[in-house]
């Protein structure tokens, strides 16, 4: 594992289930995230996904390419374009740092309308 090295891209199919999944199971019952009918009245297109389910999705992308062994030592994160039901989430990384057996990681994960996410990710991996 080299500074400039990249993760293969990780495509996630942005489903209405997915959304409403993920509120459900971090315990975020905000209207936003499951009612498209009072996301709209709200001023949003339909309903979007949450930061933690983000952060998860963000955790697995790193899990995934490391194995059952990574452990995510810090997960900084901002959000930015929604991700609405029907889109396609793109998942990169490029590795930023290494210091043993802890890399960093810059993650960022586009959809149709620009950069839902972006931040890094400091994970320790196996030797």
């Amino acid at each position: 594992m080299n500074i400039g090295d990249t993760l293969p891209p990780l495509e996630i199919a942005v489903t209405r289930t997915l959304i409403v999944a993920g509120a459900i199971a971090s315990r975020d019952y905000q209207d936003v995230h499951h009612d498209a009918a009072l996301a709209r009245e709200k001023g949003s297109p339909d309903i979007f996904m949450n930061i933690l389910t983000t952060n998860g999705l963000v955790g697995r992308y790193i899990t995934d390419h490391f194995g059952p062994r990574a452990v995510l030592r810090k997960v900084a994160i901002r959000l930015g374009a929604p991700n609405y039901p029907g889109d396609t989430m793109t998942l990169t990384g490029t590795v930023t740092a290494v210091c043993g057996n802890t890399v960093e990681i810059r993650v960022v994960g586009a959809n149709g309308i620009g950069q839902h996410v972006s931040g890094t990710v400091t994970a320790e991996v196996a030797a």
